[in-house]
This record gives C-alpha cells, structure tokens and sequence, in this order.
C-alpha cells in the first residue's frame, strides 16, 4: 500500500508561483512513476508532469517551461514549483504514484489563480 497526501495549494494571482507538495508513506520501494495530475470544474482530468523512479521527467506542453516536477532523495516527498500561472491553471491537482499492478491517488490540493 502506498498513501499520498497533498498540501500547498492555495490563491495565488496570475503572473504568481505556488508549489504543492505530495507527502508518500507506505511501500515507497514499490513506486516507479509518480505524476501530477489536475482537474478543473467540468472538465476531465488531466496529467500534468511526471518522474520516473530514474528521475526522468516529461510534462504536459501546456505546462512546458512554467512547471518543475522533482521528489526528494528518499521518494517520500513529490513537489510541484508552479511559475508564470494562469487563470486557466486553476484547477484540483492530484498526486498519483504507479506501483504496478496498483494506482494510488491523493485526496488533491485546490489551486485557484485569480487576480
């Protein structure tokens, strides 16, 4: 089993940073992705960023250049630096951590970008 717990969202104005965090307890070794994910009202979720166990890390183009996905050495901490952000970045973020055959989701942090 593998618990993940977000924190850090909050209002931030456009044009702000924020960085959420994903605190992750349990089977840690079993992990070999961990990923960001949003979901704004109405729409579907969506995958911001992801790492890899091997600190790889890919993200979504619409976040491209703004967002920084990274973890710290022991895997036990996922973070989310979130700069140059827009209204439309406003949005329910969710961490989730891969440990096959198993998905694990946070109960998600509100980020609402407005002025």
């Amino acid at each position: 089993q593998v618990q993940l717990v977000e924190s850090g969202g909050g209002l931030v104005q456009p044009g702000g940073s924020l960085r959420v965090s994903c605190a992750v307890s349990g089977r840690i070794s079993s992990i070999n992705v961990m990923k960001w994910y949003r979901q704004a009202p109405g729409k579907e979720r969506e995958l911001v960023a992801y790492i890899l166990s091997g600190g790889a890390t890919n993200y979504a183009d619409f976040v491209k250049g703004r967002f920084t996905i990274s973890r710290n050495n022991t895997w036990n901490t996922l973070y989310l630096q979130m700069n140059s952000l827009k209204p439309e970045d406003t949005a329910v973020y969710y961490c989730n951590a891969v440990s096959p055959p198993k998905n694990y989701w946070g109960q998600g942090t509100q980020v609402t970008v407005s002025s």
